[in-house]
């Protein structure tokens, strides 16, 4: 299926999709601040600068986009076009997901991963839900997993 808008506005689009502070991502902060949760924000000094860093429970959590960490979900479909450069950036992202998942383990952080489709789409889980979740994985000290959307 061809694109809808011509190449420059693609461009513009994606260049406009950032990193940090993604709506998701602010979501879930928004609720564990209001839950009583303090954090830090994208530490430099942890590997892959994770999204919030909870010292006191020595635990990460990354907010993860299902396409842009290809994730096995309703959410991701592969590009029809550029295929090669789609492939190579997205499994490039998933490598290095990896990495710094097995680098934080190896420091002995517990690491926690929401995926966008917990948050939206048809298989969105109630975020109360997500939320509480969280927190009893926080506060019991559970292995590093990761939680996302039904089917």
């Amino acid at each position: 299926m061809p694109d809808v808008v011509d190449k420059a506005t693609r461009s513009r689009m994606m260049e406009g999709i950032g990193a940090k502070n993604t709506r998701p991502e602010l979501v879930i902060r928004r609720g564990l601040h209001h839950l009583g949760f303090r954090f830090l924000l994208h530490d430099k000094r942890l590997p892959g600068k994770p999204d919030l860093v909870l010292p006191k429970y020595r635990a990460v959590i990354q907010v993860q986009g299902c396409f842009w960490h290809g994730h096995e979900c309703a959410l991701f479909k592969w590009p029809s076009t550029r295929q090669d450069f789609w492939r190579r950036k997205i499994t490039g992202n998933r490598e290095r997901d990896q990495r710094n998942l097995l680098a934080l383990t190896d420091l002995g952080w517990r690491c926690l991963t929401i995926h966008e489709c917990a948050l939206k789409g048809r298989g969105r889980l109630p975020l109360d839900g997500v939320l509480r979740w969280t927190a009893d994985w926080l506060r019991l000290g559970a292995a590093s997993t990761d939680i996302g959307g039904g089917v």
